[in-house]
């Protein structure tokens, strides 16, 4: 008998002691997709790289067209004039990827592009997350849109200072 109200005692000090983390999951794809200025922007950027892209394929058609030229008539052009359209056509394909790696390269046009429309508004989506987890009381919320994702944490349950303090780093 004592055993058992002991052991109930136990469970309910654990019950009442540790404060259960709350957490939310939610999908941003699925939130971005309902709103109307996220569909007004992605039109945008899409009509944007669309353009660009038109321009790149133009280019390598011209391209495609004088490297088909000089394989026609190579046997014909003397050693001299073989050498210059080579060179005509090394620096046409450099700027080719070079127009390619401006335009869609990493953190090129199309990149400070989708910043400039699509970042005002995720931030509006990740600013409503957070009042809504202040509201709550949530502790974590979860983007399950592109794998799981913490999208907002508590900031009183960030623990990194005392890892390098365990690890000898920071005193």
């Amino acid at each position: 008998m004592k055993k058992t109200v002991l052991i109930a005692f136990i469970c309910m000090f654990f019950a009442f002691g540790v404060k259960a983390q709350r957490y939310a999951i939610i999908d941003t794809k699925y939130i971005l997709d309902k709103m109307p200025e996220y569909k007004q922007a992605q039109g945008q950027l899409d009509a944007v790289a669309a353009g660009w892209q038109k321009q790149i394929d133009s280019s390598q058609q011209e391209l495609d067209r004088m490297y088909k030229d000089f394989d026609a008539e190579q046997v014909m052009l003397s050693d001299e004039l073989k050498k210059k359209r080579e060179d005509q056509l090394f620096v046409k394909e450099k700027t080719l990827r070079d127009l390619q790696r401006q335009r869609f390269g990493f953190e090129g046009d199309l990149f400070k592009k989708r910043q400039e429309l699509i970042k005002p508004v995720q931030d509006k989506v990740y600013n409503a997350v957070q009042k809504l987890a202040t509201q709550r009381g949530y502790d974590f919320i979860l983007d399950k849109s592109e794998g799981i994702t913490v999208i907002f944490a508590d900031p009183k349950l960030e623990k990194s200072e005392d890892v390098l303090k365990e690890l000898g780093i920071q005193k």
